[in-house]
């Protein structure tokens, strides 16, 4: 079993995930049609966007499980809501299935991560 110094929350496996995945977002979301800036466009990146900063204001809550249990619970939020807006996304004819399928399997992976650790929330808690 491989273990890792995990500092800082850049240093989580989850967080690199969520970032990769909010910088796919944003790469993907630029060819989406103007008439979507305001809605669909800002939504999936902000929501995208906010799952590794709810990871990462998670790490700042570790003397706290219930806080810190809070955030997760939160990131796991904004992950299903950027699931939506990749489906939408899908349905309106902007992300072809191959692609909507990649950032799905991405969800996935940092769903079951996110998962793990809210679990096991306390392991990673201040004593």
């Amino acid at each position: 079993m491989k273990t890792y110094d995990i500092n800082t929350f850049r240093d989580l496996e989850v967080y690199q995930l969520a970032f990769s995945f909010q910088q796919s977002i944003f790469r993907l979301s630029q060819g989406f049609p103007r008439e979507e800036t305001f809605s669909l466009t800002d939504q999936v990146r902000r929501s995208s966007r906010a799952i590794g900063a709810n990871i990462a204001e998670s790490w700042a809550k570790r003397r706290y499980p219930a806080h810190f249990l809070s955030k997760l619970t939160d990131a796991d939020g904004e992950l299903q809501e950027s699931s939506h807006w990749l489906a939408t996304a899908h349905d309106c004819g902007y992300l072809a299935p191959e692609q909507v399928e990649a950032l799905f399997s991405i969800c996935t992976g940092i769903g079951g991560k996110l998962g793990g650790m809210m679990a096991k929330h306390e392991k990673f808690c201040l004593r």
